[in-house]
């Protein structure tokens, strides 16, 4: 039988979580990088348990493998061309199993060996429900993204299809509002895998640099779609100080996507897709479109501040994306 962390005592369950770092990397309180001319963009982000996971559809192995995707999501929508690292902070009632620590470390190792970076540093404490906070780091490359640099006459493009993740939460959960609709293996077997191991996608951001035109300047709005498609659209227009319209028929959807409702509006809102969602320049995003597999333009950013609205109809559009604070 596996102990509980109240059995393993602190000074132990730090000598098991060592073995997850580098050799001697965890032996004192701080971590020394070495010197690198690029900027480094640092992020954090926090998994709480009923919050962002829970044991009915997310396994250990998937937290922790969640929680570095989030934060590397972050990076790469910002910008970043390497990972140095993360630190963890985790939480825990002492009950809780030490299998199950184990089990979140080798899911963060597996997403670290797939996509960069090691294991820093970090700190654990008994607390009431299980938490874990992950701050990583990286290095800015040749474009830094940002939200406040779209600009009117850019095209709105996605990295790749939305509403997986939450398909796949509600696939994990028997949601009844599936028992209508008929999906295929294909589309199931993919939502589920976006839900439980979500990919940041520091590929595309490698493909956006590798394809810019080279008369265009290095220029370019972008954020990553963590609380949703909407979201991230209204972000990049709130902090541009611009508007968008979005196409109904363009938005970007996973082959064999159903419509009508809830689909549009998961597609929309779902959350923890993790894409990027970028505000380019045409030419860029015809380049990006052909070295991008699964690349979606789907709208346009306007001069019309604060404006999200349909192109169809010019009707504003009213979805909301995930809500931290939101009650029950």
């Amino acid at each position: 039988m596996t102990p509980t962390l109240a059995e393993l005592g602190e000074a132990e369950l730090l000598k098991r979580l060592a073995r997850f770092a580098p050799p001697g990397q965890l032996d004192d309180d701080t971590a020394c990088l070495g010197a690198d001319p690029r900027p480094l963009l640092v992020n954090t982000d926090v998994l709480v348990d009923g919050i962002h996971f829970s044991d009915a559809t997310t396994d250990a192995h998937d937290v922790g493998w969640r929680a570095v995707a989030a934060n590397l999501s972050d990076l790469a929508a910002s910008g970043a061309v390497s990972i140095d690292g993360i630190t963890v902070a985790l939480v825990a009632p002492g009950t809780t199993p030490w299998s199950w620590v184990e089990g979140v470390y080798n899911g963060i190792s597996a997403a670290l060996q797939q996509h960069g970076g090691t294991v820093l540093g970090g700190d654990c404490s008994s607390g009431v429900s299980r938490l874990l906070s992950v701050t990583a780091l990286g290095r800015l490359g040749p474009l830094q993204l940002l939200r406040s640099t779209a600009q009117p006459g850019d095209v709105l493009v996605s990295s790749g299809p939305h509403g997986l993740s939450r398909l796949g939460l509600a696939l994990l959960q028997n949601d009844p509002q599936l028992q209508a609709t008929c999906l295929n293996a294909s589309l199931q077997s993919q939502a589920i895998s976006q839900h439980q191991r979500p990919r940041p996608r520091l590929d595309a951001l490698h493909q956006l640099l590798s394809c810019k035109p080279a008369h265009l300047p290095w220029r370019a709005g972008g954020t990553d779609s963590s609380d949703g498609l909407l979201t991230a659209v209204r972000g990049l227009c709130s902090s541009s100080g611009t508007g968008a319209r979005l196409d109904r028929k363009l938005l970007p959807k996973a082959h064999g996507w159903p419509d009508g409702d809830p689909w549009e509006r998961w597609c929309l809102a779902g959350g923890e897709d993790f894409e990027l969602i970028l505000s380019l320049p045409a030419a860029w995003a015809d380049a990006l479109e052909q070295a991008l597999p699964g690349c979606q333009r789907f709208g346009r950013i306007t001069n019309n501040a604060g404006s999200v609205i349909w192109s169809d109809d010019n009707s504003p559009i009213m979805d909301e994306g995930f809500n931290h604070f939101a009650q029950g």
